[in-house]
């Protein structure tokens, strides 16, 4: 793909895309992560848009500087050889884990939706997502940025909707369980994980993609406009999570229960976005995962795509739920050291520019 051809909207929704995914439109992440803490919740959200602007940033711009193929390049230039080395594991390990999530996200929504065998969620997204990265990047870059703008109309729409017009399921809050998991202590911990986990997931995509955009301008817009993106989202599924917060934490998509409340239609129409949705994180972790592991246009390289979607359906068994409660914060607890070093690099390039 031409540099050229990757535009401010294009790298936003393709950010946009990365992040958003079975945890975040099903409202599982939201629940988890900042509903519990009620008002507190919303304030770290505003702290979350703020970090992912920024680090989207520092990410594509650091990309763009040492014309990254993968997110290794990125992660050896700020950390050194050692500490590169072990961040490469953590995000091998949570792209292949994010990856077993999607599916697993796949499967719990059809069978809450329709009643059918989650297995065959599981193995239709595995099909879907390894067709998609065999086209290679320019494939995943169309096919996420193709996708988002309904993703976000949608969950936007569909929150705000069930806020303005459709009442509470109940007055009296009860504490759920994201806390039983001993990994989430306080609001200003969640966002910071909440964050962290995120930017390990998709610095294998943005990497790459910082090299394809048009120049430093581009780069610096879409991560703002992607970054804003993702908060107003986060929000408006944190707002209609809160609405029906003591009914939906006994849901594996308790997104798809708040769309149920305004209509059928609502919630088939809210099932194929939410289908769309775990698709586009699926394939950037598919894609990002068989990167560094394989030259994407070596001989072997289908077979490692294919292999790591079949023990990634393997893995998908374990529950999607299971998965967002204690995977995802124990990336994030190992990723903060990622943020770390990509802020301090950064501050460093910052020094010696004014020098």
């Amino acid at each position: 793909m031409e540099n050229k051809k990757v535009t401010i909207l294009k790298v936003a929704a393709t950010y946009i895309g990365t992040v958003v995914g079975a945890g975040f439109a099903s409202g599982q992440e939201t629940l988890q992560f900042f509903a519990v803490f009620k008002g507190k919740g919303l304030m770290g959200l505003f702290i979350v848009t703020i970090l992912f602007t920024v680090f989207g940033y520092i990410i594509m711009d650091l990309g763009r500087e040492l014309n990254s193929k993968s997110h290794l390049e990125i992660i050896k230039h700020t950390s050194g050889k050692f500490l590169g080395t072990m961040l490469d594991y953590l995000i091998i390990f949570f792209l292949f884990g994010a990856l077993t999530a999607m599916l697993a996200g796949s499967g719990a929504l059809v069978n809450q939706q329709f009643g059918i065998n989650s297995v065959w969620g599981n193995l239709l997204m595995g099909i879907f997502t390894v067709i998609t990265v065999l086209a290679g990047l320019k494939g995943v870059i169309n096919s996420i940025s193709t996708v988002v703008p309904f993703l976000i109309v949608s969950c936007v729409g569909i929150s705000l909707f069930s806020v303005l017009f459709i009442p509470p399921t109940t007055t009296e809050f009860v504490m759920v369980s994201a806390e039983a998991s001993g990994l989430i202590r306080n609001w200003v911990w969640a966002a910071i994980l909440y964050t962290s986990y995120n930017i390990v997931l998709a610095i294998s995509v943005l990497g790459p993609l910082g090299v394809k955009g048009q120049d430093k301008k581009t780069i610096r817009n879409g991560a703002i406009l992607g970054g804003i993106g993702l908060g107003a989202a986060a929000i408006a599924i944190y707002l209609a999570v809160m609405n029906n917060l003591n009914t939906v934490q006994n849901y594996e998509v308790p997104m798809l229960f708040i769309a149920s409340r305004l209509s059928y239609a609502v919630q088939i129409i809210y099932s194929i976005v939410l289908i769309a949705e775990i698709y586009t994180t699926a394939v950037g972790s598919l894609y990002g995962f068989s990167a560094r592991i394989t030259d994407l246009n070596g001989k072997y390289a289908k077979y490692i795509i294919i292999g790591t979607a079949f023990f990634a359906f393997i893995a998908s068994q374990l529950g999607f739920s299971n998965l967002v409660k204690y995977l995802y914060p124990i990336v994030g607890y190992a990723g903060i050291i990622l943020l770390v070093t990509l802020l301090i690099t950064k501050l460093k390039t910052l020094k010696k520019v004014k020098i």
